[in-house]
């Protein structure tokens, strides 16, 4: 039977890695701008801790998507400058889904980029992707609690 793992980094130079760190970035930026939107137009009681911590997450964003323009950089192509579409909603658990959905997108390829990182011998990247796969583990908690869900399990989805 096929490793999902290793067919994830399976032929993959430098070149398709900046590639796949580009698509990553523009996540990053629709992050950015999903969680600072979100944060200020939840309402309802139930929803006035999550605000707060989207907030937070918001700030994390922007210093995950200038480590991965960082990185990009130094594989020698351009960063893009391009975001995914963010959904909106005027239901506030929609919009928190939205986001749950996208983490657990992030969690995903973070996870497959730090076995490309490694299988290239880029060990210091994926030590700096790591670390940004921990805060994203930690958003995917808050968002998860906040819709009264279990953290979805990522082990082996692909």
């Amino acid at each position: 039977m096929p490793d999902p793992a290793k067919n994830a980094v399976q032929d993959v130079s430098r070149e398709q890695l900046a590639d796949l760190l580009n698509e990553d970035l523009s996540r990053e930026y629709q992050a950015i701008i999903a969680y600072v939107v979100y944060s200020q137009v939840l309402k309802g009681a139930e929803f006035m801790s999550i605000a707060e911590q989207l907030e937070t997450h918001a700030h994390q964003e922007l210093k995950h998507a200038i480590t991965i323009a960082r990185q990009i950089d130094y594989l020698g192509k351009m960063p893009t400058v391009t975001a995914k579409p963010v959904k909106t909603s005027e239901d506030a658990r929609a919009m928190l889904r939205f986001d749950l959905d996208n983490e657990n997108e992030t969690v995903r390829n973070y996870r497959d980029r730090v076995r490309q990182c490694e299988a290239l011998g880029e060990f210091a990247m994926a030590e700096q992707i790591r670390q940004i796969l921990t805060e994203e583990q930690d958003h995917q908690i808050d968002l998860a609690s906040a819709l009264g869900e279990e953290v979805p399990n990522m082990s082996f989805s692909r």
